[in-house]
């Protein structure tokens, strides 16, 4: 169900992702719908979960973690920029999702705390950068993380709304511009 709820929303869009849409592309009825979600939000606060972990695993998979750190950064960030080529649909009904998915209260359902594991990981690869002295010393591995989620979800929006881009060199400025920030003084 997570999975047509991601077709429908990179087809129709956030507004056309009806639970009708939703239950008629997984080809089951809405009351199976009901019985797995309260409602259309929680099915699609849930399919954006599914597809953020499928979209990091997408990400990783091939990454050899155990590589020298700045090939890991460089490698990931090439990685993220296939994934409007790779994964479109994933990452614009994602983007939709994430931008219009609303609480009660008007407050984005899904948030920073969606990245968290992300970020924990990424940490633990900045942190071995500055253990190996690749990175700078006084580089604190967590907000690094966080900013570079953020470099790299800005590269993949940037890349969705301008597919005439080389991805490639595109990923490569990225790379270059975030790991001379924080390298080690030579």
């Amino acid at each position: 169900m997570a999975r047509a709820a991601i077709e429908v929303v990179a087809t129709a869009g956030f507004p056309g992702a009806t639970a009708d849409a939703i239950a008629e592309t997984a080809g089951v009825s809405k009351g199976l719908l009901w019985h797995y979600f309260d409602d259309r939000d929680a099915l699609l606060e849930h399919a954006a979960r599914e597809t953020l972990v499928l979209l990091r695993r997408t990400v990783g998979s091939k990454i050899d973690l155990d590589g020298p750190v700045d090939e890991v950064i460089r490698d990931a960030i090439h990685r993220a920029a296939t994934l409007p080529t790779t994964h479109p649909r994933e990452v614009r009904a994602l983007r939709d999702i994430a931008l219009n998915l609303r609480a009660g209260d008007g407050s984005l359902r899904l948030g920073g705390g969606e990245y968290d594991e992300t970020h924990r990981l990424q940490a633990e690869i900045f942190q071995r950068g500055v253990t190996e002295g690749t990175f700078r010393a006084d580089l604190d591995p967590l907000p690094t993380a966080v900013l570079y989620q953020g470099l790299v979800d800005t590269m993949v929006g940037h890349l969705m709304d301008h597919p005439d881009v080389d991805a490639g060199l595109f990923a490569d400025q990225v790379a270059d511009l975030l790991l001379r920030g924080i390298a080690s003084p030579a």
